[in-house]
C-alpha cells in the first residue's frame, strides 16, 4: 500500500512552496505595509530575498519535505525567532490574511486548502506573544 502524500507533495514540492511563499509576500507588499516592515527590508522596502528564501525552506520541512532549514539554521523555535517582534491579533490576522490570500491563489483541491488554512491558522496563533487588550 502506498504511503498518504504529505501537503508538501500535494503542494507541488520545492516549486509549489516557492510559488506559495512569492505569492503570501507579494499580497503582504501590496496589502499589508505593517506586516511587511517587521521584516528584513531590501533598499526598495521589500522583504529581502534570503528571508523569503529561509521562509520557504522551512515551509518545506514544516509541509513534510525535506528539512534543509533545521539542518542549515537549526531547530525553527518559531516562537524565540518571531520574540523580537510583538505580534498582536492585529499583526496575526495580517500574516493570516495575506496566507490565505497566497493559498487561496493556488490550484488545490479542497480538502489540501481546508488543511492549510487550518494550519496556518494555527501556526499564526501560535505566535502571537502580545495578548489582546480587555476593553472595559
Amino acid at each position: 500500500m502506498e504511503a498518504a502524500a504529505s501537503p508538501y507533495e500535494l503542494i507541488g514540492g520545492e516549486a509549489g512552496v516557492r510559488a506559495l511563499v512569492k505569492r503570501f509576500y507579494a499580497h503582504m507588499a501590496a496589502h499589508e505595509p505593517a506586516l511587511t516592515r517587521t521584516h528584513q527590508c531590501d533598499d526598495n522596502g521589500h522583504v529581502a530575498v534570503d528571508v523569503q528564501d529561509r521562509f520557504a525552506l522551512f515551509l518545506m520541512g514544516w509541509l513534510g519535505g525535506p528539512q534543509t532549514y533545521t539542518a542549515t539554521f537549526g531547530h525553527p523555535r518559531l516562537r524565540m525567532r518571531h520574540g523580537h517582534v510583538a505580534i498582536d491579533s492585529g499583526l496575526r490576522d495580517a500574516w493570516l490574511r495575506s496566507m490565505n490570500a497566497a493559498v487561496d491563489a493556488g490550484q488545490f483541491n479542497d480538502d489540501v486548502l481546508a488543511h492549510l488554512r487550518h494550519a496556518f491558522a494555527q501556526m499564526a496563533d501560535f505566535l502571537r506573544n502580545v495578548p489582546d487588550q480587555v476593553q472595559s
